[in-house]
């Protein structure tokens, strides 16, 4: 709550209908505060300040639009006039002046209603707020204990494992003059039950710490809410991300950008860390978008937490995707410290979020790259070598990995990848080979899958995940998918009649499916070229990531609709596999190869196996094993059920040439026995 004239009057009001108020008179970074404290409302008091009032609702918009929260505004009578420039600002709701705490109540409980219909539904909205709350640095304290309880996010702000601690304790860490206002306050609060605020600094840093405090009656205790506020050495955010509150993107380039300049002395003059969350759009998928839009507020807010515990001068903290921040460092760290202090970033955006009674867990990892001292860098290189670094920790089996000079040639080289790969599209490079897929029960070979060869001029055949990759890093993936696909078509269209049974399937990444007519340039790549649509099958790679799996699923239905099949590609290989299964029509699960090894290892690795194929019989779907390379293998595939193979052990990816020789081969092999 934000009210020039009448704070402490008109937070009473609300307080007394049983709602927790953080409440402000001044509306310094009034956007950030409010992402910061939680609150699904905000109330702007303008009476007597319209000007002032309406610059808070205007800075207030994009947060309340983001979170999908309500803005009450309190005008005055005389300033109806200007109304219509409150609700262009975002105002959800207002309230004329003069009015009485009934008029203010019912408001109030018809935003109630306004965020629960936003949110989804009261279910959602609670959710929401549970998310928030749980993520909210908050202590309270029954007058004449002894001991102080804190909320798990204010413990690790001021570096104390306990949540039970004894009030000497926590005012042992504020300073003098700190604690004199908190005595003050806590004595006004006691004395006439008016809520209050004190604010003290912390940790030697120059940052200090506000806390609103009211009395609880109902419970009988005081609560304290804690709001951080920005110490001298911090940078200032500039515009910011409407929904966490921290800095854009454009905002930590441009900080980078004086430091990579300004920066002297022989140490690195800026560190760059870029966190990514693995797979959040499967979060959204499970718990939906509103639930996951608290928790990128809660993600950001423990990356604040960590950041203001590791002691820098001067940091900045972006948050630059959907699901990817970034921790600008303006001042010398030592490799060490850095690896340290991305560890403790992923340790605590890895613990579980709480949602009701369902956990969130989150997988994330840290890229870091330093810029090198007494050489000049451009800021985009320091992205780079850091979107480089946070590759290499997604594929790794480590959380954080630091690019340093010696692991430099390789980024380069991949870089050069990235330019390569343009230009052997034009040159025609890259081609496509056919990998064969029999059926266990017959040996006969049923199909092929396409896949993508390059050869590179220099460096020789290059597989269809270095290209891939190389096409993901230069944000290529879906120009080089449309060429793989084209290719595979007009080479299968030309196959001769004894080949005409074969099913060809061609991979199509998330990046196609996420992209706009998909279905129909699909079908009209395939029906251009006269291959016949019943013989194709789709596989969608299931660790590829797939933001909108609703989505995904009426793509994948409508080409089912049009006459191909589906496939699960590279099964096993992430936890996302059952949302995939439960989401997506599917006809064929494609085990992936080290699964499918597992199945001649231990007994438990078999087990593993038999369950993903019963559980996919069980769907209806049949089964394919890739990488199959040992008769032992195919045994015990087929003991398990398994329904078709492919691999060394029939043969390796070949052009259409050498797989026309295989099938008359294979045919002149069972001419004897017929």
């Amino acid at each position: 709550m934000l009210s020039f004239r009448q704070r402490d009057e008109l937070a009473a009001l609300i307080r007394k209908s049983g709602r927790s108020v953080v409440a402000a008179r001044r509306p310094d970074m009034i956007e950030r505060r409010f992402i910061g404290s939680g609150a699904a409302i905000a109330v702007v008091d303008a009476r007597g300040a319209p000007r002032e009032g309406l610059a808070a609702c205007e800075a207030l918009s994009l947060p309340i639009a983001s979170t999908g929260s309500a803005l009450l505004v309190l005008i005055s009578q005389g300033d109806l006039a200007v109304l219509d420039r409150f609700i262009e600002a975002g105002v959800t709701h207002y309230l004329i002046s003069p009015f009485g705490q009934d008029a203010l109540v019912n408001m109030l409980r018809m935003t109630d209603r306004f965020v629960e219909r936003v949110a989804g539904g009261g279910k959602s909205a609670s959710e929401r707020a549970r998310l928030r709350l749980a993520e909210t640095e908050a202590w309270t304290w029954r007058p004449g204990d002894r001991s102080v309880q804190l909320s798990s996010a204010f413990a690790e702000r001021i570096g104390l494992a306990e949540r039970d601690v004894h009030i000497w304790r926590l005012l042992a860490g504020i300073d003098k003059a700190g604690r004199r206002a908190a005595n003050e306050a806590l004595s006004k609060l006691l004395a006439n039950g008016r809520a209050g605020a004190f604010a003290h600094g912390v940790g030697g840093r120059g940052e200090r710490l506000a806390h609103h405090i009211h009395f609880d009656d109902d419970r009988g205790v005081v609560i304290g809410w804690v709001e951080g506020s920005r110490g001298e050495g911090e940078v200032p955010a500039g515009p910011s991300d409407p929904l966490t509150g921290l800095a854009n993107a454009d905002t930590v380039r441009a900080f980078l950008a004086e430091r990579l300049t300004n920066g002297e002395g022989p140490e690195p003059r800026a560190t760059l860390m870029l966190l990514g969350i693995s797979r959040f759009g499967l979060v959204n998928a499970a718990f939906g978008r509103v639930a996951g839009d608290a928790v990128l507020q809660g993600v950001a807010k423990r990356i604040e937490r960590i950041m203001g515990q590791a002691g820098q001068e001067r940091v900045l903290i972006a948050r630059t995707a959907g699901s990817e921040f970034a921790i600008a460092i303006g001042s010398s760290l030592a490799p060490e410290k850095a690896e340290l202090i991305a560890q403790r970033l992923v340790d605590a955006v890895c613990r579980p979020f709480v949602s009701a009674e369902r956990l969130i867990p989150l997988s994330c990892r840290v890229g870091v790259a330093a810029a090198e001292p007494d050489r000049s860098e451009p800021v985009a290189s320091l992205f780079q070598r850091a979107g480089a670094a946070l590759a290499a920790a997604k594929h790794g089996d480590q959380g954080v990995h630091m690019l340093d000079a010696s692991q430099e040639a390789e980024s380069h080289r991949r870089s050069q990848l990235e330019i390569d790969l343009r230009r052997a599209l034009h040159d025609r490079e890259i081609d496509v080979l056919f990998q064969p897929q029999v059926k266990i029960g017959t040996g006969e070979i049923v199909g092929v899958e396409a896949l993508a060869r390059w050869r590179h001029p220099t460096l020789g055949e290059l597989g269809a995940e270095t290209l891939f990759d190389a096409a993901a890093r230069s944000d290529y993936v879906t120009q080089l998918s449309a060429h793989v696909q084209r290719r595979a078509l007009e080479l299968a269209a030309r196959w001769p009649l004894g080949l005409s049974h074969l099913r060809l399937s061609l991979n199509v990444t998330a990046s196609d499916i996420t992209s706009p007519n998909f279905v129909a340039e699909f079908l009209a790549r395939v029906d251009a070229v006269g291959f016949p649509r019943q013989r194709l099958t789709v596989e969608v790679t299931e660790s590829g990531l797939i933001e909108d799996l609703s989505n995904a699923a009426v793509i994948l239905s409508d080409l089912r609709g049009a006459g191909l099949r589906v496939a699960i590609d590279d099964f096993g290989t992430g936890y996302s596999s059952l949302a995939y299964l439960k989401a997506l029509p599917l006809d064929y699960l494609k085990i992936d190869k080290a699964l499918a090894a597992d199945i001649s290892g231990s007994t438990r690795d078999r087990i593993v196996v038999r369950g993903v194929i019963d559980m996919a019989r069980s769907l209806g779907l049949a089964v394919v094993a890739e990488g199959v390379e040992t008769t032992a293998q195919l045994g015990l595939l087929a003991r398990e059920g398994c329904n078709y193979y492919q691999g060394f052990l029939c043969s390796r990816a070949v052009d259409s040439e050498a797989l026309i020789g295989l099938l008359q081969g294979e045919r002149s092999e069972a001419s004897p026995a017929a």
